[in-house]
């Protein structure tokens, strides 16, 4: 294995792919977030409380940049996890080259990592929700995703470690378990605590559209990943010719 080339091409695909979906959401996303902001200040000021137009602009303009580079910088972070188990999982994957192989396996982590945490904890616009309990319901969700990671990764370490013809007769129950164990999580779970008090359809425009741009984030980064390891080969070695004299 080429270490440095592997590194090089796993945190430039992440970085790429982290900075198209900053700027992707300046355009989906933000939107639905200012149409947020603006219901909240209307009920601050209907409260009685006075709101500072003036700053609230200057500040969404700061978290609008800001967003770009979290982009980037959270592209990099999840690259460097996509990239170990592509490693791991490369061989057992389905495609004639890596750029499928990086495609399916960023479909199956956006599936286990994202969407499925997702369903059960979906996105609210940042106005959205009490502060006080901001830390309770990442809490929940972090409890969703660990769950639904570390099953997906038990259940593909059991795949894998059962013979060809055994792999056979598993096919169905080894995703029947998964599916199993996610079922009882979103039972058991507790609901978000938050009461909704902006329109239905904002609430659900933008996690569609928040589903949208991270579903692109995980194919950028599959095929990005996938293309640079066929151009590149990292997991290709340089034999070492000796000669005598």
């Amino acid at each position: 294995m080429k270490t440095v080339a592997f590194i090089l091409i796993t945190l430039v695909s992440g970085a790429i792919a982290g900075t198209i979906l900053g700027l992707i959401n300046q355009i989906l996303v933000e939107p639905y977030i200012d149409q947020a902001v603006a219901i909240e200040v209307q009920n601050t000021v209907a409260s009685g409380e006075s709101v500072d137009v003036d700053e609230l602009v200057q500040y969404r303009l700061w978290q609008k940049g800001g967003e770009i580079v979290a982009g980037t910088i959270l592209g990099t972070s999840i690259s460097a996890l996509f990239g170990i188990v592509y490693i791991y999982s490369r061989d057992s994957l389905p495609g004639s080259n890596n750029k499928k192989k990086g495609l399916i396996l960023a479909g199956i982590m956006f599936f286990v990592i994202f969407l499925i945490p997702a369903l059960k904890y979906p996105a609210n616009p940042p106005a959205v929700g009490d502060p006080e309990t901001i830390e309770y319901r990442e809490s929940l969700y972090i409890g969703m995703l660990v769950i639904s990671g570390f099953t997906a990764l038990g259940v593909a370490i059991l795949y894998r470690s059962l013979g060809q013809t055994r792999r056979e007769s598993m096919k169905i129950i080894v995703p029947t378990v998964y599916a199993v164990i996610i079922a009882l999580a979103f039972v058991v779970l507790p609901a978000n605590p938050d009461e909704i008090t902006i329109s239905s359809n904002l609430l659900m425009n933008f996690r569609i559209v928040s589903t949208i741009t991270m579903g692109i984030f995980w194919g950028i980064l599959g095929i990005l990943l996938g293309s640079f390891w066929d151009i590149v080969k990292p997991h290709e070695t340089r034999e070492t010719k000796l000669s005598t004299i």
